[in-house]
């Protein structure tokens, strides 16, 4: 076999071995339930207050 078709096959196999492992990990995070948004009432909101300075 030439250099180009081994480079290939390590690549396919790499492609293949990280979408495995991509489907187990969703597969895994999803098994975990359904998401609950957090109460509102629990999130906390920030105000930015900007002022301007002028020098004389």
């Amino acid at each position: 076999m030439n250099r180009s078709k081994i480079v290939a096959i390590i690549t396919g196999a790499i492609s293949l071995i990280l979408a495995i492992a991509y489907l187990l990990l969703v597969q895994i995070l999803d098994f975990r339930g359904e998401m609950i948004p957090a109460p509102v009432s629990q999130i906390e909101t920030s105000v930015i207050v900007t002022h301007q300075v002028t020098i004389d």
